[in-house]
């Protein structure tokens, strides 16, 4: 089944990814996809959909979905590399998946936070995305 971006969650402070369950009068509820716990975020966490999430390249913003399928197309069936890999490892990663990604605007800590959600993902969902189009189709559904 394919990923809805819109649908899977960064939040600030939690570790790992969560999937958006339905909206509370407290705030969200949302699953982590890697244990399956529902959680309430209150109106004051800071909580990101994927989709609004994009990396500085030298021509423009790449949306994290563009990031992911180059990620994916550079690496086949592997994993990413760790999160704690050395910054060369990082840095040689990207240089490679993304080699337009702008060195003054994405450091090494947005690469540690890419490369692990792409492994989250690509571990407790899909690597094979929703269309955009789609993805706003949805949107007015709700």
């Amino acid at each position: 089944m394919a990923t809805d971006l819109q649908r899977i969650l960064s939040v600030s402070g939690e570790q790992g990814l969560f999937e958006y369950v339905s909206q509370a009068k407290s705030g969200v509820v949302a699953e982590a996809l890697a244990t399956k716990k529902r959680t309430v975020f209150g109106m004051t966490a800071k909580v990101t959909a994927l989709s609004d999430i994009a990396i500085y390249t030298d021509e423009e913003e790449l949306p994290l979905r563009e990031v992911f399928l180059k990620m994916k197309e550079t690496l086949g069936e592997d994993k990413a590399p760790d999160a704690k890999s050395d910054s060369k490892v990082l840095v040689g990663f990207f240089e490679k998946a993304i080699p337009t990604y702008d060195r003054d605007r994405f450091y090494v800590s947005h690469m540690k936070k890419v490369v692990q959600w792409y492994n989250i993902l690509k571990e407790h969902a899909s690597l094979d995305f929703v269309a955009p189009e789609t993805e706003e189709e949805n949107e007015s559904a709700e």
